[in-house]
């Protein structure tokens, strides 16, 4: 991994050279983490490749590690997302624990080595977190258990106390970043009764550090949480790019149908199932459209299949 991560690369091409060669991941896996067309990743492998053949770029790893950190901890944070929630119906489960654990050992490996890098710390503890609920996350069919419904008795707190430990050490170096910042708000979800408010704030950070899309749709959802559905919606139709991010369109279909507004739900849940292939997410999906009065399957034959 710190092989690939050559800083000659752009960075994008650095985590997607690395994600497909070493980290074993396919090229629609990869599309599927950056949500962007298939081609795009392909291409972005291809011109790495060729820039590595043409500049003669030596395959060594330097004995200052720490310009390769950055790109290692989006590389491994990749990885495990994979493992936490596979992006493919052939996967046939909501996760790849084997993906997973082996992200969080390789993690684990990183910030020993790389202790002056506390973002591997942060990103450390965000995959304890995470990978904790692991026996809450579905139910005995199969279907996935939002987080504010799971069985909090079943989650890992061993996992729990070494996520904990993995932030404490990570934020002593008083170098904060948006791994660390994750981890906050992970670590706030541990809590029987999450400050909503504080998590905003936290993305209100994250955002200013490490801006995008899918981190507004989470600041959104928790300004439904905190100032209650109207606000929430606002926020989520205020953000950009993620047309056809699955999660998007679910977490509006909520929002809608708390706020009475039916037919609209029914029309985003019916949307998020024709981009959900997890089976264990598309089974929650078609769910959720039944209970709002929809039919799971009147867009079509609908196979079984973070953030729900």
């Amino acid at each position: 991994m710190l092989l690939c991560g050559h800083p000659a690369l752009a960075p994008d091409a650095q985590v997607a050279l690395t994600l497909r060669l070493v980290g074993g991941l396919t090229t629609a896996e990869i599309a599927s983490a950056y949500l962007v067309p298939e081609a795009t990743i392909a291409q972005r492998i291809v011109r790495a490749k060729r820039k590595i053949r043409d500049a003669h770029m030596p395959l060594t790893i330097p004995a200052d590690l720490s310009e390769r950190a950055a790109v290692l901890a989006t590389v491994l944070g990749l990885i495990f997302n994979e493992g936490y929630l596979a992006h493919t119906e052939l996967a046939g489960t909501l996760t790849r624990a084997a993906l997973a654990d082996q992200a969080i050992r390789l993690t684990a490996v990183a910030a020993d080595a790389l202790p002056d890098e506390p973002e591997l710390g942060g990103l450390l503890a965000v995959e304890l977190f995470h990978r904790s609920r692991e026996a809450a996350r579905t139910d005995t069919d199969g279907v996935l258990v939002r987080l504010v419904d799971q069985d909090r008795a079943l989650w890992d707190r061993s996992m729990v106390a070494r996520g904990f430990e993995a932030l404490s050490l990570a934020l002593a170096r008083r170098q904060l970043g948006p791994w660390q910042i994750q981890a906050l708000i992970a670590a706030e979800h541990t809590r029987d009764q999450p400050d909503w408010a504080r998590i905003v704030r936290y993305y209100d950070l994250l955002l200013g550090m490490a801006p995008g899309p899918v981190a507004a749709l989470n600041r959104a959802v928790a300004v439904s949480e905190a100032d209650g559905p109207t606000a929430g919606l606002a926020a989520m139709d205020a953000v950009l790019g993620l047309g056809e991010y699955h999660l998007l369109h679910a977490a509006r279909a909520h929002v809608l149908g708390l706020l009475g507004r039916a037919a609209e739900s029914r029309a985003e849940w019916r949307l998020a199932a024709t981009l959900t292939q997890n089976p264990s997410e598309l089974a929650f999906v078609a769910a959720r459209l039944a209970e709002a009065g929809g039919e799971p399957r009147d867009q079509g034959p609908v196979p079984f299949g973070r953030g729900f």
